[in-house]
């Protein structure tokens, strides 16, 4: 399966993808991880990223997309991956489209991971981070909602919402319905 996972901060989308990943058996592929892996091995990649996360500015598209694709062509996300982090925008989902479709395949589904704001907002004050202040908090919520509301709308036709309030094993297998009902209905 070929998913991108989307959520809001604090909706338990990192914990799904570790457990999604190994339950379909496919990578699970975080921007994060690509930047801190580029950066580390001093790729050109690595570098240019670099000089935009040392001063606080978002890193390009061309770059992320850079890393995407490389990372992608990698024998292991050949027949499927779960990607965490990319796409962020409509424009970086059509530039996903573009690299999926040169390949001969594309997306199966997006998973968008939801919860009740006063429940993220606990979540992420449970961390005990001290940059996490309910107020920034809340803030990176309302900045999440406004930049997604356009890429939901893009997937619609591939969207499945999973309600991720609970134990991690039931959001789990609301994901894994979620996903096999889709594949009925496709298939």
């Amino acid at each position: 399966m070929r998913l991108v996972l989307i959520g809001p901060p604090g909706a338990g989308k990192g914990t799904q993808a570790a457990v999604l990943s190994e339950r379909l058996g496919v990578p699970h592929i975080s921007t994060g991880d690509l930047f801190r892996e580029h950066v580390t091995r001093r790729t050109p990649l690595g570098r240019e990223a670099r000089h935009y996360l040392d001063t606080g500015e978002l890193v390009p598209d061309h770059v992320t997309s850079g890393m995407v694709r490389e990372r992608l062509a990698q024998p292991d996300a050949r027949h499927g991956f779960l990607l965490d982090g990319f796409p962020r925008t409509v424009p970086q989902a059509r530039e996903l489209a573009t690299m999926l479709g040169a390949a001969g395949s594309a997306l199966d589904a997006v998973l968008e991971f939801t919860a009740p704001e006063e429940v993220v907002v606990a979540r992420l004050l449970g961390r005990g981070r001290p940059d996490d202040t309910e107020e920034v908090i809340r803030h990176r919520q309302r900045v999440y909602h406004r930049r997604t509301a356009p890429l939901l709308a893009h997937y619609k036709a591939i969207l499945l919402t999973v309600d991720a309030v609970g134990p991690v094993e039931e959001i789990t297998a609301r994901a894994v319905e979620g996903l096999s009902d889709a594949e009925r209905r496709a298939g």
